[in-house]
């Protein structure tokens, strides 16, 4: 056998179940989201400056609160109940997306669903990590976030098929992202067990100071470097308002997000298992030059 194929063939289930939730999760924001930007210019009369906060206090918010749902998960100890919250909650914002009369609703929404996703994203990686052996635990990553980005893939694919079929509407494609989101939730609670390992353990606050002491230099130094190339990232969304710009047909507009995910995922797994062969610092690097 191939040792890539031995190596998938080592990956546990539950790792396997953590990329399926993923992935349904994935398909209903994609189609949310690659169609958002057009929907709230075209549809809500939202100007791009609106459009733009709306993004970027969404997406901050996640971020920080991955930090605090890491250090909960690691004190409450069960990752599943955090993890099963955050996917909650992005289920329950997609039918907001589809009745939204105005932008302020689209806002609640995105705050909503991007809250879910920052309580949700530690657990779910703690997760990978307590069911998977520690030297194909690359591996298991990049799996799992293969098959996240295969579902941001197929998102903005079938939004391009319901929005030709539909005649562009919106709001019926947007009913249509609540199932998977829903499949989603079901998945993990009933195909997921959480491992004893993982809750079995003495509870302390992961944020005191001391323990903050801990973190050597190296983990500063990757915070930073990932902090200065964060702040030249720009949201999707204008992405596919500068498509429209160019008067590309609205339906086909969702394949630009096609097109980056498509990359993403084609790359995620085997630099994910090539992290378990060689120095992290120079996988780091060459991603760094690209």
């Amino acid at each position: 056998m191939v040792p890539r194929f031995a190596t998938l063939g080592r990956i546990p289930k539950g790792v396997w179940v953590l990329g399926g939730v993923s992935l349904l999760m994935d398909v209903s924001s994609e189609m949310i989201h690659s169609l958002l930007p057009l929907f709230m210019a075209t549809t809500l009369g939202a100007s791009v400056i609106i459009i733009g906060l709306i993004e970027g206090l969404a997406e901050a918010t996640a971020l920080i609160l991955k930090v605090f749902s890491g250090a909960i998960s690691d004190y409450v100890g069960k990752r599943k109940g955090l993890a099963l919250l955050g996917y909650g909650l992005g289920a329950l914002s997609k039918p907001l997306f589809a009745i939204a009369p105005t932008a302020g609703v689209v806002f609640s929404a995105r705050m909503i669903d991007r809250v879910g996703k920052g309580i949700r994203g530690a657990p779910r990686d703690a997760l990978v990590a307590d069911v998977t052996p520690p030297e194909i635990r690359g591996a298991a990553y990049g799996l799992r976030q293969a098959l996240d980005t295969v579902g941001a893939f197929l998102g903005p694919l079938l939004a391009v098929l319901l929005m030709f079929i539909w005649a562009n509407d919106f709001h019926a494609i947007f009913w249509v992202a609540v199932i998977p989101a829903v499949l989603s939730i079901l998945l993990l609670g009933f195909g997921l067990q959480e491992p004893k390992s993982a809750i079995a353990h003495k509870r302390s606050n992961p944020l005191k100071r001391e323990n903050l002491k801990k973190l050597s230099a190296a983990y500063w130094w990757v915070v930073a470097i990932g902090s200065i190339f964060t702040l030249a990232r720009f949201s999707e969304a204008f992405l596919v308002l500068r498509a429209q710009q160019m008067e590309i047909p609205l339906y086909t507009i969702p394949l630009v997000m096609v097109a980056m995910n498509l990359v993403y995922s084609l790359t995620a797994y085997p630099f994910g298992k090539l992290s378990d062969s060689m120095s992290h610092s120079k996988l780091l690097q060459w991603g760094c030059w690209c």
